[in-house]
């Protein structure tokens, strides 16, 4: 058994994961890390820091993880319906399933869970996925599944995005899902650049790189967003129509881009309205207040004790000249 992808040696081939994959779970976990280290900083803070340390630090790791993570997920799109219907070819034999497809960037999952699962003396519980990402061939793991012998319900979804499909959607999809994870990507960076500007206490540049980072990530989900124009070709199962919807990933990358957005634009308007609130946010006063206060004490005392002296010595000098 391999730790990469978690197959025994003897099972010929990888199944492939509807929504979490190892790539999803080893950014996620390397997050947490990130945020177990820091909350582990944050005991040893005392006072109101440590709040405004944790909200900081949970908001700027949570736009972080959600930006990486939808890029490798596929449920942007997906759609179910229950059907009775052949199983395979040259068998008249049906089965009660249930199929579904799950959309992303990469290209698109098709399961098939039979309802129960254990019909026909087998288990019926299939999950294929069909990539058109740069790289892949779908036309050509759309025939390696006919080799295969997979379902006809597979095979039937699958042939519906293949390039010479009269349903005309697979360049949409493509073309939509490469510019939606490129645009993402530049999401990170504008991201990573904010909370750089932000950690050296340059709030007005950090605010503008946060609102950078909310307006791509609104630009991938509009990029995605595009393929809802292109009707999906209808997936009839008899009486049964399997229709598909915007899923998670898209509305969860949608409400974290205007959290970025309402960041940027909170810190942008406290910064020319209310710039004493926004370093209280960011506890910039306190210690430069009291280097300051230090300083002045410092440098008016030994002005104090420069000038007595010699004003001393001046009223001497005017009582014996009188």
């Amino acid at each position: 058994m391999t730790f990469y992808d978690g197959l025994y040696p003897f099972y010929p081939i990888t199944r492939a994961p509807v929504v979490f994959n190892t790539i999803q779970i080893v950014v996620i976990i390397i997050f947490l890390v990130f945020l177990v280290a820091f909350l582990i900083v944050l005991i040893g803070v005392r006072g109101t820091e440590r709040l405004h340390g944790l909200v900081k630090l949970t908001l700027s790791l949570f736009i972080g993880v959600v930006i990486v993570v939808v890029n490798f997920t596929n449920d942007w799109e997906r759609g179910y319906a229950t059907v009775n219907t052949t199983y395979k070819s040259f068998s008249k034999s049906n089965i009660n399933a249930e199929v579904g497809i799950h959309v992303g960037f990469s290209g698109v999952n098709i399961t098939l869970r039979g309802l129960p699962q254990n019909q026909l003396n087998e288990i019926i519980n299939y999950n294929e996925e069909f990539l058109w990402q740069h790289g892949a061939n779908y036309n050509n793991e759309y025939l390696k599944g006919l080799e295969r012998g997979l379902p006809d319900p597979i095979l039937y979804i699958a042939e519906k995005f293949t390039p010479s499909s009269p349903c005309g959607v697979y360049s949409q999809y493509k073309v939509s899902g490469t510019y939606a994870s490129a645009t993402m990507w530049v999401a990170l960076v504008a991201w990573m650049l904010a909370n750089i500007l932000l950690w050296l206490n340059v709030l007005l540049y950090g605010a503008y790189m946060m609102l950078v980072s909310g307006f791509f990530m609104i630009f991938s989900v509009i990029s995605f967003g595009t393929t809802r124009k292109t009707p999906l070709c209808a997936i009839q199962f008899d009486q049964v129509k399997l229709e598909s919807a915007l899923g998670p990933s898209f509305w969860l990358s949608f409400a974290t881009a205007l959290l970025s957005l309402i960041i940027g634009t909170t810190i942008i308007v406290l910064s020319f309205f209310a710039p004493k609130v926004l370093s209280r946010i960011f506890l910039m006063n306190d210690s430069s207040n009291d280097e300051d206060f230090y300083e002045v004490n410092y440098y008016s005392i030994n002005y104090q004790e420069q000038v007595k002296p010699s004003d001393g010595v001046q009223m001497k000098s005017l009582e014996g000249a009188v």
